[in-house]
């Protein structure tokens, strides 16, 4: 048991709220206790086995994006001394280097004990439901998991690189359960298959806020696509303790026993609902929205062609300068989270192919068609012709994708948004200056 726990991937996602998660864990933080972190009783050898207690704790989702997945935590209590302390995973540090480190995928977290009623106190008032299973161990195992923990919060050891679905709070308390049963807990879900796919948990939690799910979405790659486990769901809070509640595991003796020896409940939220089982469907909203974007491009180009004017010109300049934003400044924001961050998620993205930096030309043409520019009204049918092939070569990989998994990734949410704001705007550049690209340039 004195074995660190494995890091998993070197990397994480970056799409935690960081404002509220600076004020939620700087309370967290207050009722930690660094300075005596390792001088537990159990850690000192002073608690006798028999007397220990190791609790799971769950935290339901909040409101706030960081709390949005849930949290747990592993409780320890020594019921003779009357200890007991929480061991959280979640802890992140607040300097001024802290936002960098969270913009390039690279920030740090680790364990700490905090004061359990206090905890309670915190999550109660925040209604979020508090549900605690007391965990069946043998007498010398939970001296075990204690002695571990108490050694896992010195500062040697206390770090880890976040990952939101490698390496969590919630990984990290799975990885010690699994030790406390002597791998029994991998060996019954590390290979079974999942119920989700990574996306449709996480969609689960998020989608509740349509334009933060729409955004999560876009910047995920087909990553969390990929068939996965019951191990790898329980990134979850809420999936750890549905497999706790479930597991059985066989003792030194060959008997067989459950996991979970008692459970209750601390506190229920009074304003919450469940988290729902599976992922809303939203796509078609999106889509709603897209071609009613590109529909008022057609009508600025109908009427730009019908009146051609100051204000015509105005229009459509005015147009495709916001539409080269809304399309490449999210093409720009991924394209560098995919090239020059450590956020493994969103590599080889192929919502690049209708929302990428090349967008922005349009935005660029658009200023230039507002300054009575004819060579840019050329140029600007020209950059959307070459956007919506870009677009297009997009769909064929998406459709190959259905085939051959290596290349799939469920994009259905961006392209419903994005495909029909390029074909709209394509078009509009064509309804107005088509007839420019077929003739010699002229001078401005």
């Amino acid at each position: 048991m004195k074995q660190l726990i494995g890091t998993g991937q070197r990397a994480k996602t970056g799409w935690l709220a960081l404002a509220a998660a600076t004020v939620f864990m700087a309370v967290m933080a207050s009722f930690s206790t660094p300075a005596q972190a390792y001088q537990s009783p159990w850690g000192q050898g002073e608690s006798d086995p028999n007397d220990l207690v190791i609790s799971l704790a769950t935290f339901s989702p909040g409101d706030d994006v960081p709390s949005w997945f849930g949290h747990t935590g592993l409780v320890v209590e020594d019921r003779r001394l009357n200890v007991s302390r929480m061991y959280n995973y979640g802890m992140f540090n607040f300097d001024r280097d802290m936002l960098m480190r969270f913009a390039m995928g690279r920030l740090w977290f680790w364990v700490a004990p905090t004061s359990v009623s206090h905890t309670y106190g915190i999550y109660e008032s925040l209604d979020r439901d508090i549900r605690v299973i007391e965990l069946y161990l043998p007498p010398q195992r939970r001296a075990e998991v204690a002695e571990f923990l108490a050694d896992n919060v010195r500062p040697e050891n206390k770090e880890y690189l976040y990952h939101h679905y490698d390496d969590n709070c919630a990984t990290r308390v799975r990885d010690v359960i699994d030790l406390a049963v002597g791998g029994q807990f991998f060996e019954a879900y590390g290979e079974k298959p999942a119920r989700l796919t990574l996306r449709g948990h996480t969609r689960r939690h998020s989608a509740h806020m349509p334009p933060m799910d729409w955004l999560l979405m876009f910047l995920m790659n087909g990553s969390i696509d990929t068939p996965s486990t019951v191990w790898d769901e329980m990134f979850l809070p809420g999936e750890l303790e549905r497999r706790v509640l479930e597991f059985q595991w066989v003792d030194d003796e060959g008997e067989v026993h459950d996991l979970a020896l008692r459970n209750h409940e601390v506190y229920r939220a009074q304003n919450r609902g469940p988290v729902p089982e599976e992922p809303p469907t939203h796509w078609y909203w999106w889509l709603l929205v897209g071609t009613s974007i590109g529909a008022v491009g057609l009508l600025i180009g109908w009427n730009s062609r019908r009146r051609p004017g100051r204000s015509s010109r105005v229009g459509y300049g005015a147009y495709h300068i916001v539409m080269g934003l809304l399309l490449g400044g999210p093409g720009l924001l991924l394209g560098v989270m995919a090239v020059g961050t450590e956020h493994t998620v969103t590599y080889w993205n192929l919502n690049l192919f209708w929302a990428n930096p090349l967008s922005l030309g349009a935005l660029i043409l658009g200023v230039m068609v507002l300054r009575g520019s004819v060579t840019a009204r050329r140029r600007l049918v020209r950059w959307w012709s070459l956007l919506a092939i870009i677009a297009a070569v997009g769909v064929v990989v998406s459709l190959v994708g259905l085939i051959y998994a290596p290349l799939y990734q469920d994009t259905s949410l961006p392209a419903a948004l994005f495909l029909p704001i390029i074909a709209g705007s394509a078009a509009c550049s064509w309804l107005v200056d088509g007839a420019l690209v077929r003739q010699e340039p002229e001078g401005e």
